[in-house]
């Protein structure tokens, strides 16, 4: 139990978007500068896990959630919200840079997905969707880079597969949840890519 407690914290949704944007810029031809790649490396980690991090403490202090770790739709309702707004935000601040705009928008297109399938008891899982996510998004950059990315792909893939025996282990989500989140997670980025 301890061991799936410790993969869904260190694949937590809040910490993934840190790690891709790292990975996209060590991996993705750019001619931007250390300390330009620094300040959207902070920028990125203050919008999407500093501020989430805060957020959950000020709920569970408010009592607006139980725990740090939303489990009922009725708790996870505001925060998916609010990380609707900040993502799409985050994809209006960052549209000058490269292709990254995409995978922001991409991440609010598909929490918006999660958030209308609160309307019908469905807590789809967010865990998953955030490695569907940057799956999705590295295949997108394949064709438009015309690079292969897909030694990354079979790791996010691989990665997806442990996340997602660990979330039915602690039986926070079924599997149709699991399912469910990370289809949405690799297709909001080819949805997003192809509205843009």
């Amino acid at each position: 139990m301890r061991f799936y407690k410790f993969i869904s914290t260190i694949l937590n949704p809040i910490v993934i978007p840190t790690i891709g944007v790292m990975l996209y810029f060590l991996l993705t031809p750019s001619n931007f500068q250390s300390n330009q790649k620094l300040t959207v490396l902070s920028l990125v980690f203050t919008v999407t896990y500093l501020i989430p991090l805060l957020i959950l403490i000020l709920f569970k202090k408010l009592k607006v959630t139980k725990s740090y770790e939303p489990n009922t739709i009725k708790e996870r309702k505001l925060p998916v919200a609010l990380m609707i707004v900040l993502f799409y935000l985050l994809g209006n601040t960052t549209s000058h840079i490269g292709n990254l705009a995409l995978l922001f928008y991409a991440t609010s297109f598909g929490l918006v997905f999660i958030y209308i399938l609160f309307f019908f008891n469905i807590k789809a899982s967010i865990h998953l969707l955030s490695l569907g996510l940057f799956a999705g998004f590295f295949m997108i950059l394949s064709i438009i880079y015309a690079q292969s990315y897909i030694l990354l792909i079979m790791i996010l893939l691989l990665l997806s597969g442990v996340l997602a025996s660990a979330r039915l282990n602690l039986k926070a989500h079924t599997t149709k949840e699991i399912y469910i989140g990370f289809f949405i997670g690799i297709g909001a980025p080819l949805l997003v890519y192809l509205l843009l």
